[in-house]
């Protein structure tokens, strides 16, 4: 399609000699960026990437620049607003939009339609895990993993961004929050059912666990990659983070704070998160020494999903829950480690933020 230009309604929240806050976005509709887990830029941030339903629908937006206007690169009918990711050279944003795997040029708005997938269903059904269908970008940008859900399997296809070819490498019972290692373009981390969470696999579909939960209640959820590492952070809801060595299986205790969805910097150094039951706001901790979490900001999110504040609900099958996901924070840091972009529903619909560190 042809760009579409909106004006910024970028304004500055608030600002003191260590943090300032700019709200991005300000229009009566969704906002949100991709995940907790996806970037929210390209690696030289070159554009800021979120996703807008100010047309009646979910469509990809980039900002060129801090407070620059707004350019609407989609206009897809059934675009899967989580499924996301953008190469880390900007060169192009994938995303699958009803039955097909696409990506767009954030220079041109260039479409190009990579991969047809044979399956009407798509994702599971839900608002949570693997019905929500983020799909997976390595590093280098060349290959991308999208799990389908088709009958009463999940199908992981890889498709070759270079020479454009696509097919399935893996089938599970569920394939969920998939995430290329950032230090090895062979290896992907993926959730499984909610009661046998923590997977990888390679691009063979060699797959094995690393983790299993020391007991029925206990709550492992919202995995993701500590960079530089090879090594996966989790949560062990409601009582900290943990750190599982890929390797090894070992696993460690790193904090009994009350992480919910916690993003790694791209040192992994650092992790900014954000809590719930209660919410305390978002946090800045420290992955190598024992400092206290560091209060950032409040929020202030609607942050819906009352089955969190419950023991863990999944043993006896599937769950219905309402969490929309656009109610949730879920930080991330930028690829400089300098800002921090997260959603807020507080004003009544879900907008886009960004704290930048002085």
């Amino acid at each position: 399609m042809t760009a579409r230009f909106h004006p910024s309604q970028s304004r500055l929240i608030s600002q003191s000699d260590a943090v300032s806050l700019r709200q991005v976005t300000d229009h009566p509709s969704i906002h949100h960026h991709p995940f907790f887990f996806v970037d929210a830029w390209d690696a030289a941030m070159r554009f800021l990437l979120l996703i807008s339903h100010r047309t009646g629908a979910p469509q990809i937006y980039i900002e060129p620049e801090a407070g620059a206007d707004l350019v609407q690169l989609t206009d897809e009918a059934a675009l899967a607003e989580w499924s996301v990711i953008p190469a880390k050279d900007g060169r192009w944003i994938y995303y699958v939009a009803g039955q097909e795997g696409k990506r767009v040029s954030p220079q041109t708005g260039e479409v190009e339609t990579l991969v047809h997938f044979d399956s009407a269903q798509m994702r599971e059904a839900g608002m949570v895990g693997a019905a929500m269908g983020t799909t997976a970008l390595s590093s280098n940008g060349r290959y991308w993993a999208v799990p389908v859900k088709s009958g009463a399997v999940s199908r992981f296809w890889l498709i070759d961004t270079e020479a454009q070819t696509a097919g399935v490498f893996l089938e599970a019972p569920t394939i969920g929050h998939p995430q290329f290692c950032p230090d090895d373009d062979d290896l992907i981390l993926y959730a499984g059912p909610m009661t046998d969470r923590v997977w990888v696999t390679d691009r063979a579909g060699q797959a094995r666990r690393i983790h299993q939960r020391a007991h029925k209640m206990q709550w492992i959820t919202h995995e993701v990659w500590r960079p530089g590492h090879r090594s996966v952070l989790f949560v062990d809801w409601p009582k900290g983070l943990g750190e599982i060595v890929v390797e090894t299986g070992e696993v460690r205790q790193i904090t009994d704070f009350p992480v919910w969805h916690g993003a790694p910097d791209a040192g992994g150094q650092r992790l900014v998160c954000d809590t719930n039951f209660p919410d305390r706001g978002l946090h800045l901790l420290d992955l190598e020494g024992t400092a206290p979490a560091r209060f950032l900001t409040e929020p202030k999110a609607s942050s819906q999903g009352a089955h969190w504040a419950h023991p863990f609900p999944y043993n006896d099958g599937p769950v219905s829950v309402h969490a929309p996901q656009h109610t949730h924070p879920h930080p991330r840091f930028s690829p400089d480690g300098r800002q921090v972009i997260f959603t807020s529903d507080a004003g009544g619909f879900a907008q886009v933020f960004v704290m930048t560190f002085a």
